[in-house]
């Protein structure tokens, strides 16, 4: 029978390839033997320890300084338990810290109001008050009171309201909450005005004049009005 060169050509690399496989398969045995010389296996068993105290530190220098005792005293024990029962190993607990004082809020007028005395003006039964000044927000604040007493209401137009200091210089300001209209019905109004600080650096005392409108008949006058500082 006649072998075809196919099937030879088939069988001669199977063969090649078997032979190529065992090649590196021994040399990969022999390095590994080689790299695993000189290592052994470590004796963890734990029935060997306890009848073989010295088995664990073979081939090292022991030292009794620094070797670690696993047995315990039972004395110890029972005094450490009898502290913890009496509360004598417990960690104490911080002092509590005392509250810092709080920061009195910017715009405390208590000095000021205690300081201050009402200041009127009155004309014609309408009666003009200061009650109290005091320096918030940068602006000085003016509470005004404002009651008529007379028999005919009075209307006020705010923007005829003059302010000056002792040197006669005229101010400027925003009045808050006064009535455009004052009733005759003995009523107390309260409001408030308002000038910045940036225009009282020289002024020490101040004038406040307001008038009714349109008639222009009343003349409410404060005068000697303390700049709070």
């Amino acid at each position: 029978m006649k072998i075809q060169p196919t099937i030879i050509l088939t069988i001669v690399l199977l063969l090649l390839m078997a032979g190529a496989g065992a090649a590196s398969g021994w040399f990969a045995y022999i390095m590994g033997d080689v790299a695993l010389k000189g290592v052994s296996q470590p004796d963890v068993s734990p029935s060997q320890r306890l009848t073989n105290p010295n088995a664990a530190t073979i081939g090292t220098e022991q030292n009794p300084e620094t070797e670690l005792s696993i047995l315990l005293d039972e004395a110890e024990l029972i005094k450490a338990a009898e502290k913890i029962i009496r509360g004598q190993n417990q960690v104490p607990e911080p002092p509590t810290p005392e509250p810092e004082p709080e920061p009195e809020p910017e715009g405390d007028d208590t000095t000021s109001r205690a300081n201050f005395d009402q200041i009127i003006g009155a004309d014609q039964g309408i009666t003009l008050a200061i009650t109290n000044a005091a320096q918030r927000d940068g602006a000085l604040l003016l509470d005004v009171n404002l009651k008529n007493e007379s028999s005919a209401a009075v209307q006020f137009l705010y923007s005829f309201l003059e302010i000056r200091d002792q040197r006669g210089r005229s101010l400027s300001a925003i009045t808050d909450g006064l009535p455009g209209e004052l009733p005759a019905n003995g009523q107390t109004f309260n409001g408030t005005i308002r000038i910045p600080t940036a225009l009282l650096d020289e002024s020490e005392t101040l004038t406040l004049t307001l008038t009714d409108y349109p008639d222009q008949n009343l003349q409410l006058t404060v005068s000697a009005i303390p700049v709070m500082r």
